[in-house]
């Protein structure tokens, strides 16, 4: 399955859609100027193996570049384009990329890595003239429209967040056969599980250089749907997509959950959701009182899987289930699931270990670091790989996940994972965003610390720090709370809506009141 199919049927049907300017791209021209940009590749030296970086905001030229790299057997990397211009040189360097495609919309960053990237052979940006590169619409026009008769099934090589630490390639093997063929598991489970069809129209409300919503959003165009692209997440620009594009499938963050629950109810009520067939969340744990108000409000059409760029495991779980078992993240549809301790023995249901995925084989590498490949992999089953999340089974073999292990805070001998906190303070009136991390303490070790960026309109004060604790003890147990309370200006938070804890505990510059406790 790929586009070309529906190019031949429907060349007018929209591949994808920008929501804020209403540009079209239809299976035609994604047909059309992905074989061109094939041959400009191949014309520039690239063959099965080589990789192309492509650095954007949200543009439908996005879609061109994935398919026109994924037709001839490379690798696409596509760069957080919110990254230091040191950091993406990174990125191009360590991927190998000899290609470069770039929007002029990031003109600064892309002049920026002209200089510190010097192995790569071809540059082109789309868009206005960038100095340095040649104008994409011009490549394109003397290039043949005529696909190769041989066209390899090339893949993305994406980046991990970095929320650890600096980012990860994950370099999964190349399918075999050619692009039209199937084999791929996670397409099948996208047209099976989830239902992808023609007449799907997904909306993508987050970044395209993200695993997730590149994934979704070029996995609907496989089975010859509509994506409706948005520039940046808005919560009420979401709802107004939805009613005007009729919108069947989106997907989600519980970040952005949160967002749209806290808009007035007048402004909730004015949209028309009803075409929603399916919501999809996933990226984080979602806080299980902001799951339920959700189901209440769009109905039981909440979809959560747990999975990740490594694409060693994934798990779903219906709305009917998860309100059977709150908090679950479901069962294992790709991968068999082991939890084990940090000595790789098994433990049994209801005990926190490391979340392992088992395939037959080895599914991914870091790219240049053989060292975090063999940290991901289980001491004795190298086929047995981790993310580095903690969770736990119940007896009927659903999965839980805790936190991440780098985030766990010991207190006194006792194990805290933060996002069970944060889950709680989400859900107060004065919470436009929340970070829980453990400080040193000199009695316990450490202490639960919690960083909040109060909600508009609100005032930090001593008083809302107390009552936000007390807020906290009232639904969880009481040493979960935190002991502290530091209010910021803002969180390292990715506009996928994770947070980036490692930066919060390195940042020095962020902006703190004194600390109130």
């Amino acid at each position: 399955m790929y586009p070309g199919k529906y190019a031949l049927t429907s060349p007018g049907r929209p591949a994808a859609v920008l929501f804020e300017t209403g540009e079209v791209l239809t299976y035609g021209q994604l047909e059309e100027d992905s074989v061109r940009l094939a041959h400009v590749l191949y014309d520039a030296g690239l063959r099965p193996g080589d990789v192309v970086a492509l650095l954007s905001d949200n543009d439908l030229r996005v879609f061109e570049v994935y398919w026109a790299a994924l037709r001839s057997g490379l690798y696409i990397t596509a760069i957080n384009h919110h990254l230091s211009p040191q950091e993406i040189a990174y990125i191009v360097n360590d991927s190998g990329a000899r290609a470069l495609v770039v929007s002029s919309a990031k003109a600064d960053l892309a002049a920026a890595v002209v200089e510190s990237s010097p192995n790569v052979g071809l540059r082109l940006a789309f868009g206005d003239d960038l100095p340095g590169y040649r104008r994409y619409s011009e490549a394109l026009a003397g290039a043949s429209a005529v696909p190769f008769d041989y066209q390899p099934h090339g893949a993305a090589m994406l980046y991990s967040s970095g929320t650890t630490g600096r980012p990860k390639g994950v370099r999964p093997q190349l399918p075999a056969g050619q692009i039209w063929e199937g084999g791929d598991p996670m397409l099948d489970l996208l047209g099976g599980r989830f239902g992808l069809r023609p007449d799907t129209v997904y909306l993508s409300p987050a970044p395209l250089y993200h695993a997730a919503p590149l994934r979704w959003s070029t996995g609907v165009q496989a089975y010859g749907g509509t994506v409706v692209v948005v520039k940046k997440f808005d919560a009420e620009g979401c709802l107004r997509a939805i009613e005007e594009h009729r919108v069947t499938h989106a997907q989600f963050v519980p970040t952005m959950f949160v967002r749209m629950l806290k808009l007035p109810n007048e402004i909730r009520a004015r949209y028309d959701t009803s075409c929603l067939t399916m919501a999809v969340h996933a990226a984080a744990p979602c806080p299980i009182e902001v799951k339920n108000q959700m189901i209440d409000w769009w109905g039981p059409i909440l979809v959560e899987y747990y999975g990740a760029t490594e694409g060693n495991g994934f798990t779903v779980t219906d709305s009917a289930t998860w309100l059977r078992k709150p908090g679950t993240v479901g069962k294992p549809v790709i991968g068999l699931l082991h939890i084990c301790d940090d000595d790789g023995n098994e433990l049994t249901a209801g005990k926190v270990g490391n979340i392992y995925f088992e395939r037959d084989r080895q599914i991914f590498t870091y790219h240049n670091d053989p060292d975090k490949t063999r940290a991901a992999q289980h001491p004795l089953h190298p086929n047995w790989t981790t993310l580095g999340d903690v969770g736990f089974v119940d007896d009927d073999g659903y999965l839980f996940l805790t936190d991440r292990k780098d985030f766990m805070i010991i207190s006194g001998g006792v194990n805290i994972y933060p996002q069970e906190t944060e889950n709680v303070l989400a859900l107060h009136p004065a919470v436009f965003d929340v970070a829980v991390l453990g400080i040193p303490d000199s009695e316990m070790g450490e202490s639960v610390a919690a960083f909040v960026q109060p909600a508009a309109g609100t005032t930090p004060t001593a008083e809302l720090a107390d009552e936000l604790i007390g807020f906290v003890k009232d639904r969880i147990a009481s040493y979960k709370a935190p002991r502290t309370v530091r209010f910021v200006d803002n969180l390292p938070r990715s506009e996928a809506g994770k947070l980036a804890k490692g930066v919060l505990k390195a940042q020095s510059g962020i902006t703190l009141s004194p600390l109130i406790s």
